[in-house]
């Protein structure tokens, strides 16, 4: 699939998209698909991609305070069968796993990989803390969320040890502290997983150093809306 307009003119598409929009604090997605075709599965019969840009108020969790997880019995898809790599609209997986978080009263939904190691959220990547070590999965069998790189350097920035491993649900069940991170979400602290209180069941003070950081970074930096 191959983008019809040059990064430049997709910065200027977005931005003109936040003002007609009068946005100032909100959530931008692009959407790139191969366009208009027929009913069959061929893509060699979309002619031209389509380019769609949504700017929008968006609050993913309701609770301020922390957010409480469950582990969905769902598993995450293999990279095998449909690369988690691969940033696309084919949700279905995620869906489920965030239907049985409704189901159970949670706010967000943990994916175990086909393994068993804790692959990420149904819309987050995932981190915790334990004896001062940010801990998070590699890469193999969730998205390579590029807010998840930005906490990777803001923390490195802090001087905080780093180990970036596979771990299984004991290993999280114990945290000293957990928080996920994605676009929408930010930096998103979590109080709670599968009925355990994490820590104090309050946002851990590493969680919360990290998150006063990243929106230090979001707030000073980019192509600005308004000039």
């Amino acid at each position: 699939l191959n983008i019809p307009i040059s990064k430049d003119e997709f910065t200027k598409k977005i931005i003109e998209t936040c003002r007609r929009n009068k946005m100032v604090d909100g959530y931008i997605r692009v959407v790139v698909s191969r366009g208009v075709g027929d009913l069959g599965l061929d893509p060699h019969k979309c002619k031209k991609p389509t380019i769609v840009i949504i700017a929008k108020s968006i609050k993913l969790y309701s609770n301020d305070n922390g957010i409480r997880l469950i582990t969905t019995s769902v598993r995450r898809n293999p990279p095998q069968c449909l690369s988690p790599n691969i940033k696309s609209l084919n949700y279905l997986n995620n869906i489920l796993g965030r239907i049985e978080a409704n189901q159970r009263n949670a706010d967000e939904a943990l994916f175990l990989d086909i393994d068993g190691y804790v692959s990420e959220a149904t819309a987050d990547n995932v981190f915790y803390v334990k004896e001062g070590v940010i801990i998070t999965p590699p890469t193999l069998t969730n998205l390579k969320g590029i807010t998840r790189a930005t906490v990777l350097e803001i923390a490195k920035k802090l001087r905080h040890d780093i180990n970036v491993t596979n771990f299984i649900l004991s290993d999280i069940h114990n945290a000293d502290e957990i928080f996920l991170t994605g676009t929408a979400a930010e930096v998103e602290p979590v109080i709670e997983i599968d009925s355990r209180k994490i820590g104090d069941g309050k946002p851990g003070k590493i969680t919360m150093q990290i998150k006063e950081e990243y929106k230090k970074l979001v707030n000073s930096t980019g192509a600005p809306i308004y000039e």
